[in-house]
């Protein structure tokens, strides 16, 4: 069986509508509707784009994001947040395995109950991650 997008069900186009999933010989794929024309954007390449983006966000931020997820897992430990924080700081690794494993569906849900899309344009490119509880950096 092919692997699935990762960020299926999450992807919307520049009118805030819904991008499809299909195959091409075998290759998940993007489908923006460009005005009845169904182009086919390679899913890994909006993938890669939208883990670098979270990466970004991310780096810098290691000791605290661990410090708040031991917190939130009941494990505020020292071992628990090194823990964390090594995962966090090893983060291509992190991604190599997604892309082996994906998003089970069920987390992609979850993800898109609380409000993540993810825009990309025409061309597959990603133009905005909408991520709720984020600060707009022009608000700090």
């Amino acid at each position: 069986m092919p692997k699935q997008p990762l960020f299926a069900g999450l992807i919307i186009d520049e009118n805030d509508r819904p991008v499809e999933v299909a195959f091409v010989g075998g290759e998940p794929c993007y489908v923006v509707d460009d005005a009845g024309f169904h182009r086919h954007i390679p899913s890994e390449q909006v993938d890669i784009q939208v883990l670098q983006a979270i990466r970004a966000n991310i780096e810098g931020n290691e000791s605290l994001l661990s410090e708040q997820a031991a917190k939130m897992l009941g494990q505020d430990d020292i071992f628990s947040r090194a823990m964390i924080e090594t995962q966090l700081k090893n983060m291509d690794q992190q991604f190599e395995q997604l892309f082996q494993t994906g998003i089970p569906e069920e987390a992609r849900a979850y993800i898109g109950m609380t409000g993540f899309r993810i825009r990309i344009n025409l061309h597959g490119e990603v133009i905005e991650i909408e991520q709720p509880g984020m600060i707009d950096p022009e608000d700090e």
